[in-house]
């Protein structure tokens, strides 16, 4: 297992496609930033300051699609598994795996940028400051979140396999669907892995569920959609 994993790992940060989404990672948390402790006027309350700190975890969730996705359009998923002589199902976790830990790093990456451009801007804004305790959550809260979503992205990938669809589906859900679903149902989009890592991530605040309870949902939807993946990759294997 542990040299599938290195494997995994290797393709994971030897890709352009994590290049790329490391530098729009950093882009857009430069613009959440600004449009949020600049752009948005007067900041008086700790969750609206939180805000400015979220480093856009979803990001992530489209990273390990595209990446995972890319896997099955260039024929390259069954050949790993042959030549690591290991089952398909198991070679998918590896990837997973990979995905996760290269998540974290893009995660801390993207989250230190927030947070250092962030923190000086926020010090001229009324109210109360931010405490270490406050900026420590939200950076709990982010990395979290970039994990979590980074397999989530894998696992879909898995099961798409088109990075093309991929990418179109999750932006329809994400820009068309659940604000639809947001005017009819609010505490509905929290229950979804969209609203989850939003809160997680202090993207959005206010919200009837709290961090803890947004990082469970968010959990469980990774978990079930990873499970869903690798049983269906192992009966790939049979058929």
């Amino acid at each position: 297992m542990s040299h599938l994993l290195r494997g995994e790992l290797i393709k994971t940060v030897t890709t352009r496609t994590v290049l790329g989404f490391a530098v729009g990672g950093v882009a857009f948390a430069v613009l959440n930033v600004l449009a949020v402790a600049v752009w948005s006027g007067t900041l008086d309350e700790v969750p609206e300051k939180e805000e400015a700190l979220s480093a856009l975890p979803i990001l992530l969730l489209l990273w390990g699609l595209v990446g995972t996705a890319g896997e099955y359009r260039h024929r390259t998923a069954a050949p790993a598994a042959l030549v690591g002589r290991r089952h398909r199902g198991v070679v998918l976790s590896a990837r997973i795996t990979a995905y996760a830990l290269t998540g974290l790093l893009l995660g801390t990456l993207t989250t230190m940028v927030s947070v250092g451009l962030a923190l000086p801007l926020l010090s001229d804004q009324p109210g109360p400051d931010l405490t270490s305790g406050d900026v420590g959550a939200v950076v709990a809260g982010n990395l979290v979140a970039f994990v979590l979503s980074a397999i989530m992205g894998a696992a879909l990938g898995a099961l798409i396999r088109s990075p093309v669809l991929g990418v179109v589906v999750l932006l329809i859900v994400n820009f068309a669907v659940v604000p639809l679903l947001s005017d009819v149902w609010e505490s509905g989009v929290n229950l979804t892995p969209f609203g989850a890592a939003g809160i997680l991530s202090r993207m959005t605040h206010h919200t009837t569920l709290s961090v803890a309870e947004a990082g469970w949902v968010l959990a469980a939807w990774t978990v079930a959609v990873t499970l869903v993946a690798v049983i269906a990759e192992r009966r790939r294997d049979l058929a």
